[in-house]
């Protein structure tokens, strides 16, 4: 896949990237095994672990976590009230789409109280040990887990064509999670409504998105601050993924749409 070759040209210290299909890699460049901090993509595998907490009986969705009023669904789809940072909340749940790591956080500590065990060692049973994936869940469950790019593949093989959890519980994921409200995407300014799922973002219509033009309305998924990103388009079937280790900014808003639309291209052609 030609459009790959543009990574070689990000003024990054280290670029990988890669497509897949549900079934299979169809082309990647790069050193797939080299692992980064995945940032924010972290969210995507908290979400999956505590979906297959919700299916085991650990949790319940519509339990109280979190401030007053919270639910785990409310921490999932960044609509506690909680803030980016700070246990304080600055709106009453369900009021405003902010974008909490701290929700996060505090999600990874619910499920580990539920659990009985470390969130971390959770992740690894519910999610690393069936998908074959080497990827380090230890630290903040929103912010700090590692993986390559093979890993980050086999997770957009696992969002296209779910094993973890029923295809009821994935379309709840990829659904969206209280309607019409209003809200920032970090780095990229304030939508009406900012769509999100469980753990995903959901790009819906729109405009000056990080997955491009091309890609669907379909399309879900999260990027993260140390210049990572997975989208998936259930609409092609496909899952992008780029990795790099330069904080995201500026740069990554030019060019991972550039990548992104180049990819669907050659996809469609």
């Amino acid at each position: 896949m030609d459009a790959l070759s543009q990574i070689d040209a990000w003024d990054v210290p280290f670029a990988a990237a890669g497509v897949t299909s549900a079934t299979a890699t169809i082309a990647t460049r790069g050193d797939t095994r080299h692992v980064v901090r995945l940032a924010s993509v972290s969210k995507p595998v908290t979400a999956l672990a505590t979906l297959v907490a919700a299916e085991e009986g650990v949790v319940d969705l519509d339990e109280p976590a979190g401030p007053p009023g919270s639910t785990v669904r409310h921490l999932l789809a960044h609509a506690s009230g909680l803030p980016f940072h700070g246990t304080t909340p600055i709106a009453p749940p369900g009021r405003r789409r902010i974008y909490s790591n701290e929700g996060f956080g505090v999600l990874g500590s619910h499920v580990a109280t539920r659990a009985e065990m470390p969130f971390a060692d959770y992740v690894r049973e519910a999610v690393c040990e069936p998908l074959g994936l080497a990827l380090d869940p230890s630290g903040h469950p929103g912010a700090d887990m590692r993986a390559c790019l093979d890993d980050v593949l086999a997770l957009g093989r696992e969002l296209l064509a779910p094993v973890l959890v029923a295809p009821e519980t994935h379309a709840e994921m990829i659904a969206v999670q209280f309607p019409r409200l209003d809200g920032v995407l970090p780095d990229f300014g304030r939508f009406s409504p900012m769509d999100w799922g469980l753990g995903v973002e959901l790009k819906g219509d729109k405009h000056g998105h990080w997955s491009g033009t091309l890609t669907s309305p379909a399309t879900f998924g999260h990027f993260g601050g140390s210049g990572t990103f997975l989208w998936v388009d259930p609409n092609r079937g496909i899952a992008c993924v780029a990795l790099t280790t330069r904080e995201f900014g500026d740069w990554a808003k030019t060019a991972w749409p550039i990548l992104s639309d180049a990819v669907i291209r050659e996809v469609d052609d």
